[in-house]
């Protein structure tokens, strides 16, 4: 019980930690980035219409149809609203990667130490039921969880301890895969916002097309700041989503491979607790003691 409640409150702690970094993001996209892109806006530029580029590179300033490559507050702001929420999944992708890169390190699922000293002393018969619970309860790792599973059905015959191996490992199992399903969204939706940013962008540049006062039939200039932002968006989406394709991919592979060897270790515990193993390993010693007892007379 002492285990499960601290397991429960190292849950809440990370989801309230997600949910505040949630909060937080979503705060500074509503109220603080519209504050700053607004007082970005009303800032004069100082170039004049009838100068060439040849006298804007002249003079350090850059054409207004150039696009942001290197100045992410430039980005931020030429790409639009969206970005910000593409940025709030690439913050995400990088807290859950980094959760799930501790969570699933092999000495903390499973500790080597612990399973070899466990396994020896079962086979050598130095533990009984109620103290190999007490160990798998004090070490708390999935492997100790799933023989655990096991030890509850200590004496049994070899398919209900099976079956208590399974149960256990099921629960183990969602426990590693915990918050996975966060790099699949996060690859799924982070293209779908670049697509509407560039459908937005698209949309920016076909009304400056239609609009006669800023006559763009023609000219590329007008339609720089429509088709930046369509870019940046299309290019912000996909930075984001091959990054969490890859991690779900690796992460997913890393939990079937420690599921594999969870499953091989617990069958090398149903082998020694299993009815049939006891009574065979009974009957072997009290045909070795008769066998020293006829020797000795």
């Amino acid at each position: 019980m002492k285990y499960k409640s601290k397991i429960q409150i190292k849950t809440a702690a990370a989801q309230l930690s997600a949910a505040l970094l949630v909060l937080g993001v979503c705060f500074y996209c509503m109220i603080v980035a519209p504050r700053i892109q607004a007082a970005d806006d009303s800032q004069p530029v100082s170039v004049h219409a009838d100068a060439g580029p040849a006298a804007n590179v002249q003079s350090g300033v850059k054409p207004l149809g150039f696009i942001p490559t290197t100045d992410p507050r430039k980005i931020i702001h030429d790409a639009g609203p969206l970005m910000y929420a593409i940025l709030l999944c690439s913050f995400l992708l990088v807290a859950f990667t980094l959760e799930r890169a501790v969570s699933l390190r092999r000495g903390r699922v499973i500790p080597r130490p612990f399973v070899k000293r466990f396994i020896s002393q079962l086979e050598d018969g130095q533990l009984d039921r109620e103290q190999a619970l007490e160990l798998c309860h004090q070490n708390g790792s999935p492997v100790a969880q799933v023989f655990a599973g096991a030890v509850r059905k200590w004496g049994r015959p070899g398919v209900e301890v099976e079956q208590g191996v399974i149960d256990a490992g099921e629960r183990a199992t969602n426990g590693l895969r915990q918050y996975l399903r966060v790099f699949y969204a996060v690859a799924t939706v982070g293209p779908l916002l670049g697509l509407m940013g560039t459908v937005l962008g698209m949309i920016q540049t076909f009304n400056v097309i239609a609009d006669p006062a800023t006559d763009a039939i023609g000219r590329a200039a007008p339609l720089a700041g429509g088709i930046a932002k369509a870019l940046l968006n299309t290019a912000g989406g996909l930075a984001v989503a091959i990054p969490a394709s890859l991690l779900y991919v690796f992460f997913v592979s890393r939990v079937d491979r420690l599921v594999i060897e969870i499953d091989r270790l617990s069958q090398e515990v149903v082998n020694v607790i299993s009815a049939e193993d006891l009574q065979e390993r009974k009957t072997s010693g009290s045909k070795s003691r008769r066998v020293n007892t006829a020797a000795v007379a």
